[in-house]
This record gives structure tokens, sequence and C-alpha cells, in this order.
């Protein structure tokens, strides 16, 4: 059976799930990274609207992760965990982006 980590606050959807099983060495990284860092991952693909983004954003995942990154690049990191609270930063990016819609 392969071993295959998780996150801490979002599970792992079947489509990410498939692509990191399906490469040996994405799948490697994955499981070497934090369940914190994981968490970051599965957040930043799937909390995304258009499939498109999403597809884009698993296709990178795949890329950064086989490079060493241990987290995605420029994104405001998971809004989703209770166990911290929202720093005063993103909670500026929250706001305008609220306040765009």
């Amino acid at each position: 059976m392969v071993r295959f980590a998780t996150g801490t606050v979002h599970k792992v959807p079947s489509d990410l799930k498939k692509a990191l099983c399906a490469d040996s060495r994405a799948l490697a990284e994955w499981n070497d990274i934090t369940s914190l860092a994981r968490n970051e991952w599965i957040c930043w693909v799937t909390f995304v609207r258009k499939e498109e983004t999403r597809k884009e954003h698993l296709n990178r995942l795949l890329i950064e992760i086989k490079e060493g990154k241990r987290r995605p690049c420029c994104w405001i990191g998971c809004i989703h965990r209770k166990d911290k609270t929202i720093s005063p930063s993103v909670r500026g990016i929250l706001e305008r982006r609220k306040n765009k819609s």
C-alpha cells in the first residue's frame, strides 16, 4: 500500500491524490512536507472559483513540489484553520476581496 499523508484542516480531494500517486517523485516530496504545508497546498488548489484555475494549480503543485517548494508562493495562506487567528494583513486582503464582490 502506498503511504499518502494528509493535511490538517482540508481533506485531500480525489483529483489531487490521483495526480500525486501517479508521480512517485511528487508523492515522495508530498509525504516529506509537514501536514500544515500540505494543508496550504490543498487549500491553494481547491479554493479557487474556476475549474480551469484549479487544474492549473494542480499542475503547478506537481511541478513546484518536485522543485522542493514546500508551500505555494505568493498566496495569503489557508484561512480555514481554527487553531490560529487571521493576521491583520490577511484580514485586510479578505476585506478588499469582499468589498469587490
